[in-house]
């Protein structure tokens, strides 16, 4: 049976959501725009300026309800919510979205949109979040076990019995989103699971993953990994943690794409899976083995093809991790950036439009910024939320490129200038402002992007840098200014002191700006 809501405060929040008037007919989805894949809501391309909450934000409304006036001020459009499998089915068979008709409600009474997280079977490597009826049913249901045999509160993902059930929730939970926001769309897009990994172990090595690693690998894993068979694992690939890793990863991939495939039939919104990243130089096991990593892509997206794959960056060098999951057909999407409030957030964000065409940024824990309105991301937000027309109209037609100093694992700043080309011009970036103290200035804040409009013509916007264009390339005119919608609403001339006399444009630290150039040969 399925019991919706049976609690008089979930009938008026499920009441109201089917009352809530219509955005559009159309669907959520993925779609092509030249080399970048777009999101697309209510029929037109869409950003993601996202923050995700904390991970028990969403599970009391009342604490919810207090957290959007921060929201608000930091200039989001969606957030990322967390949705329980112990807290909708708390008795096998029986489901309650009254939490989650009231994160829905509550993001419509802002404005907002949402992208729900599943913490279903795992939820950073652990099932902590599976409903008590799970955690005390280990013979059907049963756990992970190390290479020592050790139990694991980790569900095994080869337990039929356990993917059915967590495929069934699943479905129940798209079931509802399409019955209740099927026709108004505030939600947006769904995270498979949450941060899949094995621990503390390369892979599972309970009973049923002992059976299941003995078999052949399949067809599809030697096509796509560019191997000869048959064989069984460790017979194609050798011994070792990288052939446990390989294995678990696709046993993780089946299991994600059973879960997915089952909602997708109740509602087919865009899905994707999140990865836990891998501190380079420790073995899997060390780091949450097997989960959508760089190096296990073509084996996650062969295991699990109805979803893409997105990194949690929570290292420095966020301009490395991001790169990697900007592939052919995988949308960039950073579902953790960090956690909220860290300086360099927004030139992350820059970068990661700018450069990579990504859909969506989203640092985590939002709800925890202090002082939003003066957080430097609220400013960036704001810059972005006016660029986005303008942003959306340049993905994937190689007219748009980002800056920001990269970052080293162990956090040290190269602020060395960069050198980019669009079209044929080149430009010159540096990251130093010539005109404020060293000691004044935080490199990895310092960021932006680049648009060309025209041959001649184009956006800069950002903060702490300053371009120049080479020898023989004047400033025809430069000018400060703001867009509303897609119209530039043209501000102050630049054409003097604050280019230098024509040297360079600058975009000083400490604030974000955009502004309009059109250059001529001399």
């Amino acid at each position: 049976m399925m019991r919706i809501a049976t609690m008089t405060l979930g009938a008026l929040a499920l009441s109201a959501l089917l009352l809530t008037p219509a955005r559009s007919e159309e669907i959520p989805r993925l779609t092509r725009q030249g080399d970048a894949t777009q999101l697309q809501v209510d029929g037109k391309p869409f950003l993601i300026l996202g923050g995700e909450l904390g991970n028990s934000t969403a599970s009391s409304l009342p604490y919810l309800d207090r957290q959007w006036p921060t929201l608000k001020a930091l200039g989001l459009n969606t957030v990322l919510a967390p949705v329980e499998w112990d807290q909708i089915e708390p008795v096998e068979g029986q489901f309650d979205f009254t939490v989650i008709d009231g994160v829905i409600q509550q993001a419509r009474a802002h404005d907002m949109r949402l992208v729900l997280l599943w913490f279903g079977s795992w939820k950073n490597s652990m099932s902590t979040y599976v409903p008590a009826w799970v955690k005390r049913d280990g013979t059907r249901l049963p756990l992970a076990r190390s290479a020592e045999g050790r139990v694991q509160e980790i569900l095994s993902p080869v337990a039929p019995a356990t993917m059915a059930a967590d495929a069934r929730a699943f479905a129940a939970l798209m079931g509802h989103l399409k019955a209740v926001d099927g026709v108004q769309r505030t939600v947006l897009m769904v995270q498979v699971e949450n941060e899949i990994g094995m621990l503390p172990s390369a892979r599972d090595h309970s009973p049923v993953a002992e059976a299941e690693f003995r078999k052949p690998v399949p067809a599809a894993v030697l096509k796509a990994l560019g191997k000869t068979g048959p064989g069984s694992w460790e017979q194609v690939f050798g011994k070792g943690d990288a052939t446990d890793e390989l294995w678990q990863a696709w046993a993780f991939g089946r299991f994600v794409e059973t879960v997915a495939s089952a909602g997708r039939k109740a509602y087919p919104l865009p899905m994707y899976v999140n990865a836990a990243l891998n501190k380079p130089g420790v073995a899997p096991g060390g780091y949450p083995s097997a989960g959508p990593l760089p190096h296990l892509y073509e084996i996650w997206k062969t295991a699990a093809p109805s979803v893409f794959q997105a990194p949690d960056i929570y290292y420095p060098d966020f301009t490395h991790w991001a790169a990697q999951y900007d592939r052919p057909g995988n949308p960039l999407f950073i579902p953790e950036a960090d956690r909220a409030g860290k300086v360099e957030a927004p030139a992350n964000a820059f970068w990661a439009f700018g450069q990579h065409d990504a859909i969506g940024f989203s640092p985590f824990s939002i709800e925890n910024v202090e002082d939003p309105a003066r957080n430097p991301l609220a400013g960036a937000y704001g810059l972005l939320r006016q660029l986005t027309p303008t942003l959306l109209a340049h993905q994937g037609r190689g007219t748009m490129r980002g800056f920001r100093p990269p970052v080293s694992f162990d956090g040290k700043v190269d602020e060395s200038p960069q050198t980019l080309t669009l079209g044929d011009w080149t430009v010159k970036v540096s990251f130093v402002d010539p005109w404020t103290p060293r000691d004044k200035q935080t490199y990895a804040a310092h960021g932006g992007l680049l648009i060309r409009l025209s041959p001649d013509e184009f956006l800069v916007a950002g903060s702490g840098v300053t371009l120049t264009f080479g020898e023989g390339v004047g400033l025809e005119k430069v000018t400060e200014g703001r867009f509303d919608g897609e119209r530039w609403i043209e501000g102050r001339w630049l054409n003097g002191d604050e280019t230098h006399q024509g040297r360079h444009v600058r975009l000083e630290p400490g604030r974000f700006q955009v502004q309009r150039v059109k250059l001529y040969r001399y």
